[in-house]
């Protein structure tokens, strides 16, 4: 999140546009007037642009659409139907955003419309639309004259009354903006941006949050519109259905910064000076030369935008004072999980203990679960039953459905044909997010964190979305209690990609386990560590079972799996070709021949004994002396980081 999101932000806006209130008093020229009006103009449709673009990513090219809807309703309310210029406002609101809910309602139901397609769609709504317009009596091929509409007795002139309006909607669209960015729903559009399957399998809504975005966007497009109707006095469908307002509103965005809700404003100030210095020494062709030379650079050598390179070199200038108090934050939260272990005991002493797996209750129960990919089945119909408080591994060779499996599960993919029930509500075929809030949550093979997004509020957003939490605070106190768990506290204010691939992987786990889930889901958390950081990983994950969570585990890693899991499940070819527990299933020769292409009769996989009797030895390397050979899994059980803090309750919130 920007470090200009504080309290004191919205004040300072209606505090600047009361100022800038009193500039009609100075008795400034008209013209002076309308360069102002122009400036604030553009800054309303580049920060509503931004509202669904630069903070979801979803570029869109259809904001002349919206900007135009508002302009002929308006126009077409006051000439045709003689309503007060004032009324209309409303009126080209709510007809943009229905137009956009339209659009959105239809494009965002299919997941692969993104990136240049979506942009492309968006584009053509506007030449689509304006065709309509055009051949139907609201234009009529003529435009519409609005010589005869009075203008309100807003300011002392004419000029000073638009500037005033235009001031307002910029006031009123800089506030919505900020307040996005600084909620829940800007947290879940930032997430949207940089990695929009991840953020639905973490519980963001997505459908509906890019939707309320576009309305938002639109709505605010529609009063510009509307606004600007009246300053033009003349609408034609040739002059307000054209490329210029989308890549104008694109241009001044991506030059001061998109995924900054004040980025837009800086650009468009920027850039309606720079073509006004221009067109007023009859350069106009120079002056779009200059904007279009302008913005090659400020890619090139300030991708992110002015504004966030601004704030960057400001950061570095107070850093000696701004990161050591981030850092006591994190600090501070470690030392109480070390310091007050008592709170965290009481809290998991009020939970009834973990039912041993043998007895457990069916936690997530897959009947006939399957999935095909163009008539290649990567699920064919398999049985799976998760009980509570186990620890289960899902095993096979590349390729065999496990991934797949818990794809199907958390919704990432839709079955095609089977159940999924958890906790007795049947979940197949429910989006990703309602399956997040239910209480599984699943970390991935490859970690996709929040690219653009610090450490904490990478794990905030699961506490957020996922674990119910109302706000961004709030989730990021709960984000501090599980890096500290993660051993990551020290990293909460850095980006992920400051991050070696073992703390990655343990993000990701903090992250699954900040929505306080009853089943985790781990994809090969394993894969790629080092054989130390195996044993942390390791002991992490008995932790998070000991505190009331159900795990299941793709592994690989087979000295984990024979001291971790309580009952493990092979896959092969999609289908369940082994279930019990690990020692006893690596002996099958059905195993070891869709492991190893040929059964061995006698060694087992590897010499089943040797593997549980190694998987002691270098799993518990500290205590595994003459308890070489005893179970894997007693000997894990002892092994902690050392100075590790309690782990946090997983109660859920919510059910």
């Amino acid at each position: 999140m920007t470090k200009l999101l504080t309290r004191r932000t919205p004040l300072a806006i209606v505090g600047a546009g009361l100022l800038l209130a009193f500039v009609p008093a100075l008795g400034l020229p008209a013209f002076y007037d309308s360069l102002l009006y122009l400036i604030l103009h553009w800054i309303v449709l580049a920060t509503s642009w931004n509202i669904l673009s630069g903070y979801t990513g979803y570029f869109s090219f259809g904001h002349g659409a919206f900007f135009g809807a508002g302009i002929y309703t308006s126009a077409t309310l006051m000439a045709r139907w003689d309503w007060p210029f004032l009324w209309t406002l409303p009126a080209a609101a709510a007809v943009a955003c229905g137009l956009g809910l339209v659009v959105g309602a239809i494009v965002f139901r299919v997941k692969g419309i993104r990136g240049e397609v979506f942009a492309l769609l968006t584009l053509a709504v506007t030449f689509v639309l304006g065709t309509v317009i055009v051949n139907t009596p609201v234009d009529g091929g003529n435009g519409v004259s609005l010589a005869g509409v009075e203008v309100p007795k807003i300011g002392p002139t004419a000029s000073s009354t638009f500037y005033l309006l235009a001031l307002a909607a910029a006031t009123l669209t800089m506030l919505v903006a900020w307040g996005i960015a600084a909620s829940k729903l800007g947290a879940g559009l930032f997430a949207i941006h940089d990695d929009e399957d991840a953020a639905e399998v973490m519980g963001v809504p997505t459908y509906r949050y890019k939707l309320v975005a576009l309305a938002i966007s639109c709505a605010l497009a529609g009063v510009a519109g509307g606004i600007h109707a009246l300053f033009l006095n003349y609408v034609t469908v040739g002059e307000v259905f054209t490329i210029t307002v989308p890549l104008t509103v694109v241009l001044m965005s991506v030059l001061g910064g998109s995924r900054h809700w004040a980025g837009p404003a800086i650009g468009a100030v920027a850039i309606t000076l720079l073509l006004y210095s221009f067109t007023a020494a009859n350069y106009a062709v120079a002056g779009k030369a200059a904007v279009g030379v302008i913005l090659i650079a400020a890619i090139l050598f300030m991708p992110g935008g002015i504004l966030p390179r601004l704030q960057r070199l400001f950061g570095r200038r107070r850093g000696a004072v701004a990161n050591p108090a981030e850092a006591a934050e994190a600090a501070e939260a470690a030392a109480r999980a070390h310091a007050a272990p008592a709170a965290g005991e009481a809290a998991l002493s009020s939970r009834p203990p973990v039912p041993a797996p043998a007895t457990g209750t069916v936690l997530l129960k897959a009947t006939a679960l399957a999935k095909s990919f163009r008539g290649v089945k990567a699920l064919a119909g398999v049985d799976v039953e998760v009980r509570r408080g186990e620890i289960l591994g899902l095993l096979g060779p590349n390729g065999s459905g496990k991934s797949t499996f818990i794809n199907v599960v958390t919704g990432h993919y839709l079955p095609s044909a089977g159940s999924v029930v958890f906790e007795g509500r049947e979940l197949a075929g429910h989006a990703a997010h309602r399956i997040a809030r239910a209480g599984i949550a699943r970390t991935y093979q490859i970690p996709r964190p929040f690219g653009h997004q610090t450490v904490l509020d990478n794990v905030a957003l699961a506490a957020m979305f996922g674990g119910g939490l109302p706000n961004p605070e709030a989730a990021r106190r709960e984000a501090i209690t599980w890096l500290t768990f993660a051993g990551l506290q020290d990293k909460a204010h850095v980006l992920p990609d400051e991050l070696n691939l073992h703390q990655r992987k343990f993000l990701e786990l903090a992250r699954a386990l900040a929505s306080r889930p009853r089943l985790v889901l781990l994809d090969e958390v394993l894969c790629g560590l080092t054989p130390a950081e195996i044993d942390d990983a390791v002991a992490l994950v008995r932790r998070i079972r000991d505190q009331g969570a159900t795990v299941v585990f793709v592994e690989h890693v087979m000295r984990a799996v024979m001291a971790l899991t309580d009952r493990v499940v092979v896959f092969d070819h999609g289908e369940l070709l082994a279930e019990g527990t690990a020692a006893e299933v690596m002996q099958r020769p059905e195993v070891m021949e869709a492991y190893l292409g040929q059964a061995q009769p006698g060694a087992g996989f590897g010499g089943a004994a040797s593997v549980a009797t190694s998987s002691a030895a270098s799993v518990a390397t500290s205590s595994a002396t003459s308890a070489a050979t005893s179970s894997a899994t007693s000997a894990l059980a002892a092994t902690s980081p050392a100075g590790a803090p309690p782990a946090p309750g997983l109660e859920p919130r919510h059910a």
